[in-house]
């Protein structure tokens, strides 16, 4: 019954991941940049929905609401302000850098205005756990919870993507940014979209994360960003279903080696598990070779 626990927990914080890993898939696959500053647009929203609901007392609605359109917006400023100007920069490591400078950016930032000091997270999850196997197995409403909005979160994600003209857009760019300026697709439109859609995932990732482990540091996003960029690789970066299925393998592998293995040795696993994989197959679970040709 305790495998069974572990599994559940696995998967929920597996759902977390690939939260966070779509919004990198769908930055790299559209805009092929990677931002590195995601995990902390986490820590923003968990942020968010500490002030408007443990300091200020307003109902979690309006904290889950304020968060995810605070770091829609913050997503396009940083797109705008410190990625769009270097879209075109001779070396990808001027974007790489930049990233990384945002990211301390944002820390210090969270650091000024709410101190180093670990804050007690209030969960914005109401749902009461489920006991089954007459009571020997509970599973916590946050889980319940993070589960049900990684899968729906997917599937709206996936159909956004195949089936609105938005979606479109964001295809033809990630294919050819040239060849879709010609058609008439407003490039620039389509990556902030993308990095305001992310973002706003990113908000929802964190919020989940935060009620499942109730504290809150400026921190915060560092670690699940760096886990979630992984889960993005593990399943193939550019794919939406390879990012969930990179995210679940990553918490199930992650809840299993603290479980059975060593909980000191957990993230050193995760790690060597990406290795194996991407020197077995270097493209993710479904990620696709490309040849280019010389």
């Amino acid at each position: 019954m305790s495998f069974i626990s572990y599994l559940i927990n696995g998967v929920s914080l597996g759902s977390v991941y690939a939260i966070i890993a779509l919004g990198y898939t769908m930055v790299y696959g559209i805009a092929k940049m990677l931002n590195f500053a995601h995990g902390d647009v986490i820590m923003v929203g968990g942020f968010v929905v500490f002030t408007i609901v443990s300091s200020l007392g307003l109902p979690p609605v309006l904290g889950i609401v304020a968060a995810v359109a605070i770091c829609t917006v913050l997503g396009m400023i940083i797109e705008r302000v410190a990625y769009k100007p270097l879209r075109n920069a001779a070396s990808p490591l001027a974007v790489l850098i930049t990233a990384i400078g945002v990211s301390y950016l944002l820390q210090n930032i969270a650091l000024l205005l709410f101190g180093a000091n670990t804050k007690s997270f209030t969960s914005i999850v109401s749902i009461p756990p489920l006991k089954l196997a007459e009571g020997k197995l509970m599973i916590s409403g946050e889980t319940i919870v993070t589960i049900i909005s990684g899968i729906i979160i997917m599937v709206c994600l996936t159909l956004f993507v195949n089936r609105t003209k938005a979606g479109q857009a964001m295809l033809a760019v990630s294919e050819d940014k040239g060849a879709a300026q010609l058609m008439g697709i407003n490039v620039n439109g389509t990556i902030a979209l993308t990095f305001a859609i992310g973002s706003a995932l990113a908000a929802v990732a964190g919020m989940l994360l935060c009620s499942s482990y109730p504290s809150l540091t400026p921190y915060t996003g560092a670690m699940p960003g760096i886990k979630a960029f992984v889960a993005a690789v593990f399943g193939g970066i550019g794919s939406i279903p390879g990012a969930m299925i990179g995210g679940i393998l990553l918490g199930i592998i992650e809840i299993l080696g603290k479980a059975y293995i060593s909980s000191q040795m957990a993230d050193a696993i995760v790690f060597a598990v990406l290795i194996i994989v991407l020197l077995v197959k270097p493209a993710g679970i479904l990620g696709k070779n490309i040849q280019e040709k010389v």
